[in-house]
């Protein structure tokens, strides 16, 4: 049994009492999550906390004599790492205030942790840009102004009595929070992030009171790979579309002139950290541009943009009975996007020093006329497992099944690391991953017919089946305008760049049965290579019956449509084309001018 808490609270006993309430919050995060409906019923406060909570709890594991100051120290800066939400930012700035306040401290007075706790609060309150009542910062200032004036009108009282009458008047403060927003009158619940604090204080509270730590609840919610954070966003009532979120490592960073900065970018900034490390959040349609901003204080990292509009949709979705996921090496035109709401984890891109977020922080012909002028060629890698576990927490909590569709596996990790983050899914729902033996458009064409499959009331598992029906059926093939990209990217030797220089041809591709990406033929000739391309494409697809055809150009729309009135004109049995810009996955290797068909037989979902 542990000693009981009195007039003193040392680095061992904060240890226990915070374990103690981050238990308790992450026990309650299907609940949090349930009552999650400001600023939008996103559904995924419980899961932010529970994450941001949990990565002090690596730090609170490791039993020591440490010196109180130290401690807090490395638990405020662990939580700065890991902070996920509004929520999860202001609690990592409330504990950067204690730590600040708490430096020269060997352990806790009722007086000194009471003048912390008020710093916290302080800390909170600015790292806000448009603080609102009734929300967790209302609760913070709450149990703040209760310490303080406890401690005020006792004098030198004891740790219990101070955490009782914190609880009280948190949980007064909790109450109110329905009557402070309209959202949350009107959906008859308290705010699920001011929740969250209270029940962070009530584990605290147990402890120290009566020398209880609340028991261990499931922790594989924060098994996760990434670095990455969650954020929780505006939906669909925002003019703003991406919940955007980066550190920033630096020296001397200026938080003032870097608010001034992104202020002006967007909505919903939460500035939090110190001089040597800052974390940014904010809404904004323009991702890059919070990241360039960034980048004028320090080095940025762990870069993160979350679609808010198409997860608020989501949360709403009653027609779909599975989400559909995928990786952004489909491409996939934007109305089926948008008409079937369909998900994507974004590769990453590097040039140079510079990395982007495959049609985030770049659009596709951004990304091609940097490829033909920047003299670095850039290196394209998967999603960490992390990106891809952070959509699966967010769609399993909302849809019984989640089904992912991703890049073949002969090209690439990114189907292992969608894998590997399925396995770490800590919600109700049942994630399935499915490799597409396919790249870019055929494996677009594929995600699409699993969303109308959704759509259609179809179940996930006769989805799977005819999706791994249409797998070997669906075929993709590519015309390179210039195969040095290729060469550049390491993807095709040298030497057939200088044969097909010598011989004049335009290369051919395709993806092959078992997924990999292979030489197809070639052309002679650079004149008339679309109707070249056209003609090689209705010879192969002629013998399919009713078809689908998909073609996405790389910084080409002429041609696309050139290819289009062709295709149609002598493939009569096309039942349906689309155009989509082809995205940095296989752009980066195939090089502005290329064109990429995809062909899939003609299907229906089955009633």
């Amino acid at each position: 049994m542990p000693a009981p808490v009195t007039t003193h609270l040392d680095a061992g006993a904060l240890t226990n009492a915070l374990v103690s309430g981050i238990h308790r919050v992450i026990g309650e995060q299907d609940f949090l999550n349930h009552i999650n409906v400001f600023p939008v019923a996103d559904g995924d406060t419980g899961t932010n906390l529970s994450l941001s909570l949990g990565s002090a709890l690596a730090v609170l594991s490791q039993k020591s004599d440490e010196h109180l100051g130290s401690l807090l120290e490395r638990i405020a800066d662990a939580l700065l790492d890991g902070s996920r939400g509004n929520s999860g930012a202001i609690v990592a700035q409330f504990f950067q205030g204690i730590s600040d306040a708490s430096a020269d401290l060997g352990r806790f007075t009722t007086a000194t942790f009471s003048a912390a706790v008020a710093r916290g609060n302080e800390y909170a309150h600015d790292a806000m840009s448009q603080p609102r009542e009734g929300t967790i910062l209302t609760v913070i200032a709450e149990v703040s102004d209760a310490i303080t004036a406890h401690v005020a009108s006792v004098g030198g009282s004891e740790f219990p009595a101070l955490m009782e009458t914190a609880l009280a008047r948190a949980d007064t403060a909790l109450a109110e929070t329905t009557n402070q927003l309209d959202v949350l009158r009107k959906a008859g619940v308290v705010d699920a992030g001011a929740k969250g604090f209270v029940e962070l204080i009530r584990g605290m509270r147990d402890y120290i009171v009566h020398g209880e730590i609340a028991d261990e609840p499931d922790l594989s919610v924060l098994s996760l790979d990434d670095s990455l954070p969650a954020m929780a966003g505006t939906g669909d009532d925002s003019e703003f579309r991406f919940c955007t979120e980066c550190i920033i490592d630096g020296t001397d960073i200026d938080r003032r002139k870097l608010r001034e900065s992104l202020s002006s970018l967007g909505d919903s900034l939460l500035l939090a950290g110190t001089k040597r490390k800052a974390k940014v959040h904010i809404h904004v349609n323009d991702p890059e541009e919070v990241f360039r901003v960034g980048r004028q204080y320090g080095d940025v990292r762990a870069e993160k943009a979350d679609d808010m509009h198409r997860q608020a949709h989501s949360s709403h979705d009653t027609v779909s009975s599975f989400a559909v996921i995928t990786d952004s090496a489909a491409d996939i035109a934007d109305e089926d996007l948008e008409r079937l709401d369909i998900h994507m984890v974004p590769c990453r891109l590097q040039f140079g020093d510079r990395g982007y977020l495959d049609k985030v922080s770049i659009t596709a012909a951004e990304f091609f006329e940097e490829l033909a002028t920047n003299p670095v060629h850039p290196t394209t890698s998967q999603p960490a497992p992390g990106d891809f576990r952070r959509q699966f927490q967010f769609l399993a909590s909302h849809f019984p099944d989640v089904l992912s569709i991703n890049l073949t596996g002969a090209a690439s990790g990114t189907l292992e690391a969608a894998r590997s983050a399925a396995d770490r899914v800590n919600a109700p729902g049942r994630i399935h991953v499915i490799n597409s033996k396919n790249a870019s458009l055929g494996q677009g064409q594929l995600v699409v017919f699993a969303a109308e499959c959704a759509h259609a009331g179809l179940s996930i598992e006769k989805t799977i089946a005819e999706v791994n029906k249409l797998i070997p059926k669906t075929r993709t093939f590519g015309m390179l305008a210039d195969i040095r990209y290729a060469v550049r990217g390491g993807r095709v030797p040298s030497w057939v760049r200088t044969i097909a220089d010598l011989l004049n041809v335009t290369p051919f591709i395709r993806a092959t049965a078992d997924g990999r990406i292979a030489p197809s033929g070639f052309a002679f000739g650079k004149r008339e290579r679309v109707r070249k391309f056209a003609k090689s494409m209705v010879h192969k697809a002629r013998h399919i019956g009713p078809v689908n055809i998909a073609i996405g150009h790389a910084a080409c729309p002429g041609d696309a449509a050139e290819l289009a009135d062709l295709l149609r004109r002598d493939l009569p049995q096309i039942k349906r084309l689309t155009t989509a810009e082809l995205g940095a996955a296989l752009g980066v290797h195939a090089g502005p001018g290329t064109l990429i068909v995809a062909a899939q037989p003609f299907t229906t979902p089955p009633e």
